[in-house]
């Protein structure tokens, strides 16, 4: 059975980030342009003001694309434009890993959020809303723009600013706060925006000649001077505001125990990422799993000749309960009775592609609007 050709090429996750004034979203996207794992990061702006890179300044006009170096580039943007820049940024030319787009401190993100879902651009896959919230004016804020209810209910990933200056006591009534919106979302803290780019992409693997021979970035440039400053060696330790969970198995998952799984997943598991045996349910592909916060996306793959059939998936997230998520994947795997009833007969197979149909569902077809 091959239920679904596998799609063309890699996709580049785009990534909205978003947080009313003051938060700190641009701090937190210098952040990552500095420790960007060895990424080309392409960046839309949508606030028509400035991105400071050392001492660097990209100005924002609409319609201007910037190098920031490395290959990153950056691009001042009318939301209407969106899909436009999408489409130039998308181009093997491009050659970017990761698109990073940064809300207007006054916008809607889940506006954007629909866009990105919605666009036709094969090239994209949704990287998950992450909302910068200043935890020592987060009462304040709320007051002011009580919208902000509303987008964090939305949001992926929250990410809790400036937690130096709120004080211990603060934080728990926040994520209180934040909970009682109904969101799911991963709550992290972090000071100066500075969190583990981990939470978002995944680094880079280039050619050892690719990487001699690229230009020096500012990346380059700040790891030698943090390494210089004793000061700054916390940062080293970003890993600590949250958990990543490996899970390995070289007994086939059951696609039906799997999706109550992913269909079920708590509160506070932000990425999970990998790929799927489902045995008998598809011999011919192994599946790409890639989920970020709700969103949730299946993309088959053929098989490779010498590939062990294995499932193996990382998962990320904050708050979360490791050895349960494992006994949970554990229990999703085909007992050994399901083995056995792989011998060939009609109503096996079908039965076997009915038990696929749940998986189905995540995998984007031509013409799909969004599969959130």
């Amino acid at each position: 059975m091959n239920p679904s050709s596998p799609p063309r090429g890699r996709q580049i996750p785009v990534i909205v980030l978003a947080g009313f004034l003051g938060s700190g979203k641009t701090t937190l996207l210098n952040h990552l342009l500095r420790h960007r794992a060895g990424n080309r990061i392409g960046v839309i702006v949508n606030d028509f003001g400035s991105i400071e890179i050392d001492a660097m300044t990209v100005s924002g006009q609409v319609g201007s694309t910037v190098s920031l170096g490395g290959g990153c580039l950056c691009c001042a943007v009318d939301v209407s434009e969106l899909d436009t820049y999408l489409e130039t940024l998308t181009r093997p030319a491009a050659r970017l890993d990761v698109i990073v787009i940064e809300a207007s401190g006054l916008a809607e993100p889940q506006e954007l959020v629909r866009m990105l879902l919605a666009s036709d651009n094969p090239h994209i896959v949704y990287g998950g809303l992450v909302e910068v919230v200043d935890a020592a004016e987060f009462a304040a804020t709320r007051e002011r723009h009580p919208e902000i209810d509303r987008h964090l209910a939305v949001a992926d990933l929250v990410v809790l600013n400036k937690t130096d200056r709120a004080g211990d006591a603060g934080l728990p009534r926040i994520r209180e706060a934040v909970a009682a919106t109904g969101s799911t979302a991963a709550v992290v803290p972090a000071t100066y925006g500075r969190i583990d780019p981990e939470l978002l992409f995944d680094p880079a693997l280039r050619p050892d000649s690719e990487e001699r021979a690229r230009q020096l970035t500012f990346e380059d440039l700040y790891l030698e001077e943090r390494a210089a400053d004793a000061g700054e060696e916390h940062r080293d330790h970003l890993h600590a505001a949250y958990e990543s969970i490996e899970f390995t198995s070289d007994v086939p998952m059951s696609p039906r125990r799997l999706m109550g799984f992913l269909d079920s997943r708590p509160e506070g598991l932000y990425r999970i990422k990998g790929f799927v045996d489902f045995g008998a349910g598809d011999t011919d592909n192994r599946y790409a799993l890639h989920a970020v916060g709700r969103f949730l996306r299946f993309a088959p793959q053929p098989w490779s000749r010498a590939e062990p059939r294995l499932t193996s998936l990382v998962l990320i997230g904050s708050g979360i309960d490791a050895e349960a998520l494992r006994k949970e994947l554990a229990d999703c795997r085909e007992t050994a009775r399901e083995q056995r009833e792989t011998a060939p007969d009609t109503a096996q197979d079908a039965a076997h592609e009915r038990s696929m149909w749940g998986v189905l569902r995540y995998v984007q077809q031509p013409g799909d609007d969004a599969w959130r």
